[in-house]
Protein backbone atom coordinates (compact mmCIF):
# COMPACT_ATOMS: atom_id res chain seq x y z
CA UNK A 1 0.00 0.00 0.00
CA UNK A 2 1.14 3.47 -0.37
CA UNK A 3 3.07 5.32 2.29
CA UNK A 4 1.64 8.84 2.56
CA UNK A 5 2.92 12.12 3.87
CA UNK A 6 1.26 15.54 3.75
CA UNK A 7 3.35 18.60 4.53
CA UNK A 8 2.03 21.91 5.89
CA UNK A 9 3.90 24.89 7.39
CA UNK A 10 3.09 25.86 10.99
CA UNK A 11 1.25 29.24 11.21
CA UNK A 12 3.59 31.93 12.53
CA UNK A 13 1.00 34.09 14.34
CA UNK A 14 -0.03 31.13 16.48
CA UNK A 15 3.59 30.41 17.35
CA UNK A 16 4.16 34.05 18.43
CA UNK A 17 1.02 34.21 20.59
CA UNK A 18 1.82 30.86 22.14
CA UNK A 19 5.41 31.90 22.96
CA UNK A 20 4.25 35.18 24.58
CA UNK A 21 1.60 33.39 26.62
CA UNK A 22 4.17 30.87 27.91
CA UNK A 23 6.56 33.71 28.92
CA UNK A 24 3.87 35.56 30.92
CA UNK A 25 2.85 32.33 32.61
CA UNK A 26 6.41 31.45 33.59
CA UNK A 27 6.94 34.94 35.10
CA UNK A 28 3.76 34.73 37.18
CA UNK A 29 4.67 31.26 38.44
CA UNK A 30 8.12 32.44 39.50
CA UNK A 31 6.47 34.46 42.31
CA UNK A 32 4.45 31.51 43.70
CA UNK A 33 5.47 28.46 45.78
CA UNK A 34 6.27 25.46 43.59
CA UNK A 35 3.46 22.93 43.32
CA UNK A 36 2.37 20.21 40.97
CA UNK A 37 0.23 21.68 38.19
CA UNK A 38 -1.83 20.36 35.32
CA UNK A 39 -1.00 22.22 32.08
CA UNK A 40 -3.83 24.23 30.59
CA UNK A 41 -5.10 22.65 27.32
CA UNK A 42 -4.28 25.83 25.38
CA UNK A 43 -0.62 25.50 26.40
CA UNK A 44 -0.14 21.95 25.14
CA UNK A 45 2.59 21.58 22.45
CA UNK A 46 1.52 22.09 18.86
CA UNK A 47 1.68 19.05 16.58
CA UNK A 48 4.72 18.64 14.33
CA UNK A 49 4.05 20.50 11.07
CA UNK A 50 5.16 17.85 8.58
CA UNK A 51 3.73 14.59 9.86
CA UNK A 52 -0.04 14.80 9.64
CA UNK A 53 -1.44 12.15 7.31
CA UNK A 54 -4.41 12.44 4.94
CA UNK A 55 -6.99 9.66 4.73
CA UNK A 56 -5.50 6.82 2.71
CA UNK A 57 -7.40 5.50 -0.30
CA UNK A 58 -6.19 2.00 0.61
CA UNK A 59 -4.32 0.12 3.36
CA UNK A 60 -0.50 0.46 3.54
CA UNK A 61 1.59 -2.08 1.70
CA UNK A 62 4.93 -3.39 2.98
CA UNK A 63 8.01 -2.37 0.98
CA UNK A 64 8.78 -4.37 -2.12
CA UNK A 65 11.53 -6.93 -1.85
CA UNK A 66 13.13 -5.38 -4.92
CA UNK A 67 13.48 -2.05 -3.10
CA UNK A 68 16.65 -3.17 -1.30
CA UNK A 69 19.33 -4.03 -3.87
CA UNK A 70 22.68 -5.46 -2.98
CA UNK A 71 24.66 -2.58 -1.52
CA UNK A 72 27.49 -0.97 -3.42
CA UNK A 73 30.91 -0.78 -1.76
CA UNK A 74 31.00 1.82 0.99
CA UNK A 75 31.07 5.37 -0.35
CA UNK A 76 34.44 7.07 -0.36
CA UNK A 77 34.84 9.73 2.31
CA UNK A 78 34.56 13.24 0.83
CA UNK A 79 38.19 14.09 1.56
CA UNK A 80 39.43 11.26 -0.70
CA UNK A 81 38.18 13.16 -3.76
CA UNK A 82 39.83 16.54 -4.37
CA UNK A 83 37.22 17.59 -6.97
CA UNK A 84 34.29 19.61 -5.65
CA UNK A 85 32.04 19.42 -8.72
CA UNK A 86 31.13 16.93 -11.38
CA UNK A 87 31.00 17.74 -15.06
CA UNK A 88 28.50 17.64 -17.92
CA UNK A 89 28.97 15.96 -21.28
CA UNK A 90 26.55 16.29 -24.19
CA UNK A 91 25.74 14.10 -27.13
CA UNK A 92 22.84 13.08 -29.39
CA UNK A 93 21.32 10.06 -31.07
CA UNK A 94 20.42 10.65 -34.70
CA UNK A 95 17.96 8.16 -36.12
CA UNK A 96 15.30 8.07 -38.82
CA UNK A 97 12.85 6.85 -36.19
CA UNK A 98 12.54 10.36 -34.75
CA UNK A 99 11.90 13.69 -36.45
CA UNK A 100 14.66 15.30 -34.39
CA UNK A 101 17.82 13.93 -32.76
CA UNK A 102 17.50 12.70 -29.20
CA UNK A 103 19.95 15.06 -27.51
CA UNK A 104 21.09 14.23 -24.01
CA UNK A 105 23.34 15.59 -21.27
CA UNK A 106 25.28 13.36 -18.88
CA UNK A 107 26.38 14.40 -15.40
CA UNK A 108 29.52 12.62 -14.19
CA UNK A 109 30.21 12.94 -10.44
CA UNK A 110 33.44 14.37 -9.00
CA UNK A 111 36.52 12.17 -9.52
CA UNK A 112 34.76 9.98 -12.09
CA UNK A 113 37.94 9.78 -14.18
CA UNK A 114 40.18 8.77 -11.30
CA UNK A 115 37.94 5.85 -10.26
CA UNK A 116 37.29 2.43 -11.77
CA UNK A 117 34.01 1.88 -9.94
CA UNK A 118 30.85 1.15 -11.94
CA UNK A 119 28.13 3.58 -10.87
CA UNK A 120 24.32 3.65 -10.71
CA UNK A 121 22.53 5.58 -13.48
CA UNK A 122 19.58 7.94 -13.02
CA UNK A 123 17.55 9.03 -16.08
CA UNK A 124 15.61 12.29 -15.57
CA UNK A 125 13.08 13.51 -18.14
CA UNK A 126 11.84 17.09 -18.54
CA UNK A 127 8.32 18.46 -18.85
CA UNK A 128 6.44 19.34 -22.04
CA UNK A 129 7.67 22.44 -23.91
CA UNK A 130 11.05 22.22 -22.15
CA UNK A 131 14.26 20.37 -22.99
CA UNK A 132 17.14 18.46 -21.42
CA UNK A 133 18.30 21.64 -19.67
CA UNK A 134 15.23 21.88 -17.39
CA UNK A 135 16.46 19.63 -14.59
CA UNK A 136 19.86 21.32 -14.73
CA UNK A 137 18.32 24.80 -14.58
CA UNK A 138 16.17 24.04 -11.53
CA UNK A 139 19.15 22.79 -9.55
CA UNK A 140 19.67 19.05 -10.01
CA UNK A 141 23.41 19.34 -10.73
CA UNK A 142 24.23 21.98 -8.13
CA UNK A 143 22.35 20.01 -5.46
CA UNK A 144 24.04 16.75 -6.48
CA UNK A 145 27.47 18.42 -6.21
CA UNK A 146 26.58 19.82 -2.79
CA UNK A 147 25.39 16.47 -1.38
CA UNK A 148 28.33 14.57 -2.87
CA UNK A 149 30.82 17.05 -1.38
CA UNK A 150 29.21 16.48 2.02
CA UNK A 151 29.43 12.71 1.61
CA UNK A 152 25.65 12.42 1.94
CA UNK A 153 25.14 10.70 -1.42
CA UNK A 154 27.10 7.93 -3.12
CA UNK A 155 28.46 8.82 -6.57
CA UNK A 156 26.11 8.14 -9.50
CA UNK A 157 25.60 9.24 -13.10
CA UNK A 158 22.61 11.33 -14.23
CA UNK A 159 21.33 11.32 -17.81
CA UNK A 160 19.01 14.10 -19.09
CA UNK A 161 17.34 13.09 -22.41
CA UNK A 162 15.41 15.41 -24.73
CA UNK A 163 11.87 14.68 -25.91
CA UNK A 164 10.76 17.19 -28.54
CA UNK A 165 7.16 15.95 -28.87
CA UNK A 166 3.73 16.36 -27.24
CA UNK A 167 2.42 13.05 -28.68
CA UNK A 168 1.25 9.94 -26.84
CA UNK A 169 3.69 6.99 -26.63
CA UNK A 170 1.65 5.06 -29.21
CA UNK A 171 2.09 7.83 -31.78
CA UNK A 172 5.87 7.88 -32.21
CA UNK A 173 8.82 5.62 -31.26
CA UNK A 174 10.44 7.65 -28.47
CA UNK A 175 10.28 4.64 -26.13
CA UNK A 176 11.98 2.40 -28.68
CA UNK A 177 14.87 4.82 -29.16
CA UNK A 178 15.19 5.36 -25.42
CA UNK A 179 15.34 1.64 -24.58
CA UNK A 180 17.18 0.27 -27.61
CA UNK A 181 19.61 3.10 -28.34
CA UNK A 182 20.03 5.57 -25.48
CA UNK A 183 20.48 3.13 -22.59
CA UNK A 184 22.89 0.85 -24.53
CA UNK A 185 24.88 3.95 -25.59
CA UNK A 186 25.17 5.12 -21.98
CA UNK A 187 26.18 1.67 -20.74
CA UNK A 188 28.81 1.39 -23.48
CA UNK A 189 30.22 4.89 -23.07
CA UNK A 190 30.25 5.16 -19.26
CA UNK A 191 30.98 2.91 -16.29
CA UNK A 192 27.44 2.04 -15.25
CA UNK A 193 25.92 -0.66 -13.11
CA UNK A 194 23.60 -2.54 -15.47
CA UNK A 195 21.52 -4.36 -12.86
CA UNK A 196 18.02 -2.77 -12.69
CA UNK A 197 18.49 -2.19 -8.95
CA UNK A 198 21.08 0.44 -9.92
CA UNK A 199 19.15 2.12 -12.73
CA UNK A 200 16.32 4.58 -12.00
CA UNK A 201 14.04 6.77 -14.09
CA UNK A 202 12.13 9.89 -13.10
CA UNK A 203 10.51 12.93 -14.61
CA UNK A 204 8.59 16.16 -14.21
CA UNK A 205 5.02 16.46 -15.55
CA UNK A 206 5.13 14.83 -19.02
CA UNK A 207 8.54 13.48 -18.03
CA UNK A 208 6.85 11.84 -15.05
CA UNK A 209 4.38 10.23 -17.46
CA UNK A 210 7.33 8.84 -19.42
CA UNK A 211 8.91 7.53 -16.21
CA UNK A 212 5.66 5.68 -15.42
CA UNK A 213 5.28 4.41 -18.98
CA UNK A 214 8.86 3.15 -19.33
CA UNK A 215 9.43 2.06 -15.74
CA UNK A 216 6.27 0.02 -15.15
CA UNK A 217 6.66 -1.81 -18.46
CA UNK A 218 10.34 -2.61 -17.95
CA UNK A 219 11.04 -3.78 -14.38
CA UNK A 220 13.92 -5.76 -15.83
CA UNK A 221 15.57 -2.43 -16.76
CA UNK A 222 14.53 0.05 -14.04
CA UNK A 223 14.54 -0.55 -10.30
CA UNK A 224 12.97 2.78 -9.33
CA UNK A 225 10.41 5.22 -10.77
CA UNK A 226 10.03 8.85 -9.71
CA UNK A 227 6.81 10.56 -10.85
CA UNK A 228 6.96 14.24 -9.92
CA UNK A 229 3.62 15.95 -10.66
CA UNK A 230 3.02 13.35 -13.38
CA UNK A 231 0.65 14.21 -16.23
CA UNK A 232 -0.04 10.54 -16.91
CA UNK A 233 -0.56 9.68 -20.59
CA UNK A 234 -4.26 9.15 -21.25
CA UNK A 235 -3.34 6.18 -23.44
CA UNK A 236 -1.71 4.62 -20.37
CA UNK A 237 -4.68 5.22 -18.09
CA UNK A 238 -6.71 2.81 -20.23
CA UNK A 239 -4.10 0.03 -20.13
CA UNK A 240 -2.30 0.34 -16.78
CA UNK A 241 -4.78 -1.80 -14.81
CA UNK A 242 -4.48 -4.70 -17.23
CA UNK A 243 -0.73 -4.30 -17.54
CA UNK A 244 -0.10 -4.06 -13.78
CA UNK A 245 -2.46 -6.91 -12.94
CA UNK A 246 0.31 -9.22 -14.12
CA UNK A 247 3.15 -7.40 -12.32
CA UNK A 248 5.42 -9.39 -10.04
CA UNK A 249 5.22 -7.62 -6.71
CA UNK A 250 8.59 -9.00 -5.61
CA UNK A 251 10.48 -7.47 -8.54
CA UNK A 252 8.34 -4.39 -9.15
CA UNK A 253 10.28 -1.08 -9.09
CA UNK A 254 10.23 1.27 -6.12
CA UNK A 255 7.83 4.14 -6.87
CA UNK A 256 7.78 7.71 -5.55
CA UNK A 257 4.86 10.00 -6.43
CA UNK A 258 4.69 13.62 -5.32
CA UNK A 259 2.37 16.46 -6.25
CA UNK A 260 1.34 19.90 -5.03
CA UNK A 261 -2.10 20.33 -3.50
CA UNK A 262 -2.77 23.17 -5.94
CA UNK A 263 -1.29 21.27 -8.91
CA UNK A 264 -3.41 21.12 -12.06
CA UNK A 265 -2.31 17.47 -12.46
CA UNK A 266 -3.22 16.45 -8.90
CA UNK A 267 -6.03 14.13 -10.04
CA UNK A 268 -3.79 12.54 -12.66
CA UNK A 269 -1.18 11.67 -10.03
CA UNK A 270 -3.87 10.42 -7.65
CA UNK A 271 -5.44 8.21 -10.32
CA UNK A 272 -2.11 6.48 -10.87
CA UNK A 273 -1.69 5.95 -7.12
CA UNK A 274 -5.17 4.46 -6.88
CA UNK A 275 -4.38 1.96 -9.63
CA UNK A 276 -1.26 0.90 -7.74
CA UNK A 277 -3.38 0.45 -4.62
CA UNK A 278 -5.89 -1.67 -6.50
CA UNK A 279 -3.07 -3.86 -7.78
CA UNK A 280 -1.56 -4.10 -4.28
CA UNK A 281 1.74 -2.64 -5.53
CA UNK A 282 3.94 -0.68 -3.06
CA UNK A 283 4.65 3.00 -3.59
CA UNK A 284 5.12 6.29 -1.77
CA UNK A 285 2.69 9.21 -2.03
CA UNK A 286 3.78 12.74 -1.01
CA UNK A 287 1.63 15.88 -0.99
CA UNK A 288 2.93 19.41 -0.53
CA UNK A 289 1.57 22.91 -0.82
CA UNK A 290 2.46 24.00 -4.34
CA UNK A 291 1.54 24.37 -8.00
CA UNK A 292 2.53 22.73 -11.29
CA UNK A 293 5.65 24.82 -11.77
CA UNK A 294 9.43 24.83 -11.60
CA UNK A 295 9.42 26.68 -8.27
CA UNK A 296 7.73 23.66 -6.70
CA UNK A 297 10.05 21.08 -8.28
CA UNK A 298 13.18 23.07 -7.49
CA UNK A 299 12.17 23.19 -3.83
CA UNK A 300 12.13 19.38 -3.69
CA UNK A 301 15.25 18.53 -5.73
CA UNK A 302 17.21 17.41 -2.67
CA UNK A 303 14.39 15.14 -1.53
CA UNK A 304 14.21 13.55 -4.99
CA UNK A 305 17.95 12.89 -5.21
CA UNK A 306 18.10 11.42 -1.71
CA UNK A 307 15.22 9.07 -2.51
CA UNK A 308 16.75 7.81 -5.75
CA UNK A 309 20.16 7.24 -4.16
CA UNK A 310 19.04 5.76 -0.84
CA UNK A 311 19.46 2.06 -1.90
CA UNK A 312 22.82 2.83 -3.55
CA UNK A 313 24.63 3.86 -0.36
Amino acid sequence: MMEQTRHFPRPWPLLILRSGFLLLLSLSQACQPLKEQTPHPMLSPLPAPTQTSPPSPAPTLPPSASATPTALPASRPPQSCPETSGRLERSAIETDLLDKPMRYAVYLPPCYDSSTENLPALYLLHGQNYDEEQWIRIGAISKANELLRAGELPPFIIIFPYDYSYKQPTEYPFAQVFLQMLIPNIDAEYRTQTDPAFRAIGGLSRGGAWAIHLGTRNPNIFGAIGAHSPAVFFSDMTTLRLQLSEANRETFPRIYIDVGLQDSEYNSALSFAKILNEMNLPHEWHEYIGFHEEKYWSAHIEEYLRWYAEPWK
